[in-house]
């Protein structure tokens, strides 16, 4: 791998990124078994030191936990990163629609004007900065007409807090809708190679309108990393150690993609992780992979994935051992 570091635009707001990102969900340690503040901390600055520059995040992840570790990873390095995080899941509040439960207290889906309007000051103060490069509705609040909602972001665009809009975790209608505002810059929706839905309902209207796509879980929580095998214990409140789709027999079925993708990757010097977020930067419509990594060798490994481009043949043969592999891999 002897590229440069991919960097793409965020749908038309003029701001620019680099097209593999760090997810920072994991850093929070909510449903990933706890985190590790130092190696964090390695983590974020690795991911810049090699060149990666989007950094995602939102409150919702620890509590504000997650952003507090990306402010505090990016002090005296703001300018060096272009950071997203979110809005919409709440706890100061109880309006709009419960949605979970987090260390006790209950979160709500909303989106009215108010919240945004808070929550944006204390994601600011979380992060030690003056302004969020991409802000995005995390869940949509069903309570809340998109209109209010982007008429809330418009004004915090114009006062120079956010520079782009987007929306994660939406369906077709609400895709309309906030297309039809003409102020969506970008969605965050779920994709990778077991994970494909949107490629018929959603990336049709973004490839049309100019939206940026970033996936998240491109790497489907680690499954597809190439080093999750059968044997491996999830434990505390790990996501994974009940989820159908970790079963034993699953993990097995990912081991054996890996190894079929394994010839693929060596080609180019390159680890199964690496090649699995080359394919997702290389699917149409998808324009920037979220990863997540919780030390600076993950970070390291994903971000040298920016630097890989595979070839029509490899992308070829990366496509048919999909095909052979999960045609049964369901959650």
């Amino acid at each position: 791998m002897s590229g440069e570091q991919l960097t793409r635009d965020i749908g038309r707001s003029g701001v620019k990124a680099s097209a593999v990102g760090l997810g920072t969900w994991a850093i929070g340690g909510w449903m990933w078994g706890g985190t590790d503040e130092a190696e964090s901390i390695a983590a974020i600055q690795a991911s810049l030191d090699a060149g990666v520059t989007l950094i995602d995040t939102a409150p919702a992840y620890g509590l504000g936990r997650s952003e507090e570790i990306v402010g505090k990873a990016l002090a005296g390095r703001r300018d060096k990163a272009v950071i997203a995080t979110k809005c919409g899941l709440v706890w100061h509040t109880e309006k709009g629609k419960h949605f979970f439960d987090q260390d006790g207290k209950p979160v709500h889906r909303y989106l009215g004007r108010d919240a945004i309007i808070h929550e944006v000051e204390e994601s600011l103060r979380r992060l030690g900065t003056d302004y969020i490069d991409l802000y995005i509705t995390h869940w949509q609040d069903p309570t809340t007409p998109i209109e209010e909602t982007v008429a809330a972001l418009e004004e915090l665009k114009q006062a120079g807090k956010i520079r782009a809009i987007g929306a994660s975790n939406v369906n077709r209608s609400e895709l309309e809708q906030y297309i039809a505002t003409g102020s969506l810059d970008a969605i965050q929706e779920r994709f990778s190679m077991i994970d494909r839905e949107i490629e018929a309902d959603l990336l049709p209207l973004t490839i049309k309108n100019g939206v940026s796509t970033l996936s998240y879980s491109s790497l489907a929580l680690g499954l597809l990393s190439g080093t999750i095998g059968p044997d491996r214990v999830f434990s505390g409140d790990d996501q994974r150690k009940d989820n159908p789709r970790f079963s034993v027999a699953n993990r097995q079925k990912a081991k054996d993609l890996s190894e079929a993708i394994r010839p693929v990757a060596e080609r180019y010097g390159a680890s199964i992780a690496q090649a699995v977020i080359a394919w997702t930067l290389a699917q149409e419509g998808v324009t920037f992979a979220l990863c997540g990594a919780r030390n600076p060798a993950q970070a390291l490994d994903n971000a040298r994935a920016g630097t890989l481009r595979l070839s029509t043949d490899d992308l070829a043969a990366i496509n048919a051992a999909i095909s052979a592999q999960l045609v049964t891999m369901d959650g």
